[in-house]
């Protein structure tokens, strides 16, 4: 009788000593996959104007992974240069990559389209303009806004500094390069919306996502800035939202990641209610 009781007792063990090993098998694993999608991680740099997007995605995008997930709105200029000398992941650009930026080994990737607004102070009576006359504007030619069927006072230039994908393609789509005639040359979006929303005779230029109604989006040729009308292309004053790598490089495993997902079309929706069009 003692040695049957012996057995059994020798059996419990053992069945207990396996189960022991499965839960420390199962827990060793859970850890090591935590532990994993913490130490991946992704950093962006580059563009202020694809801050609102890039932010909602990289947020969500965080909270399902784990993976930690940084942005460092510098400018379109400054985001292209970082990834090119390895100093972030993927570069963030509201402007397509130059010739000579693709001949130095980056690629380009269409995020979604952006309407740059035409945006004045909302005490300003003026709602519509056209592609020549704000070309006219920004060169100098017209310098008072009665002469476009406003207030008369004399016209404020507010635009973006020198390397901005937001000035690149508001001047190439106006058709001013190198000729507008700034009182201001401002860093960030941000910064344009709050000196436009407070001076009277104040125009700029800003990406559509991140308007506020602190400042007024005129028409241009007619057509109102909005989800549809930069999607159906009659709102002319658009610009692409790009994601920059190198193209001879593969990205690390978190930075490839977070390109799958914010490129899927799970992310479509998270990329509208930032205010832009994905270019799914």
């Amino acid at each position: 009788m003692k040695k049957i009781i012996s057995l059994l007792m020798a059996s419990v063990m053992c069945v207990g000593i396996l189960a022991g090993c499965g839960a420390n098998e199962t827990t060793k694993e859970t850890v090591q996959t935590t532990t994993n999608s913490e130490n991946l991680s992704v950093s962006t740099d580059g563009s202020t104007s694809m801050e609102k997007v890039i932010g909602s995605l990289g947020e969500v995008f965080q909270q399902e992974t784990g993976i930690s997930f940084t942005y460092n709105p510098t400018g379109s200029g400054s985001g292209i240069k970082a990834v090119s000398e390895g100093r972030c992941d993927i570069g963030l650009s509201s402007r397509d990559l130059k010739e000579e930026e693709v001949a130095s080994g980056l690629t380009a990737t269409v995020l979604a389209y952006d309407g740059i607004a035409i945006i004045v102070n909302p005490e300003n009576p003026v709602e519509e303009l056209t592609s020549e006359t704000l070309a006219k504007i920004y060169t100098g030619e017209i310098t008072n806004w009665s002469e476009v069927g406003g207030n008369d006072t004399e016209i404020v230039l507010i635009g973006r500094e020198a390397g901005s994908g937001t000035r690149d393609g508001f001047e190439s789509i106006t058709g001013t390069e190198d000729a507008c005639k700034y009182r201001q040359e401002l860093t960030s979006t941000g910064d344009v919306i709050t000196t436009v929303s407070q001076n009277p005779g104040a125009v700029g230029y800003a990406s559509l996502a991140s308007v506020k109604d602190t400042v007024k989006a005129v028409s241009v040729d007619g057509v109102i800035p909005s989800e549809e009308t930069i999607k159906d292309g009659s709102y002319v004053v658009q610009r692409p939202f790009v994601l920059v790598t190198k193209t001879e490089e593969a990205l690390s495993e978190g930075a490839q990641k977070f390109f799958d997902y914010i490129t899927s079309d799970e992310a479509v929706e998270i990329i509208a209610g930032a205010g832009v069009v994905a270019a799914k």
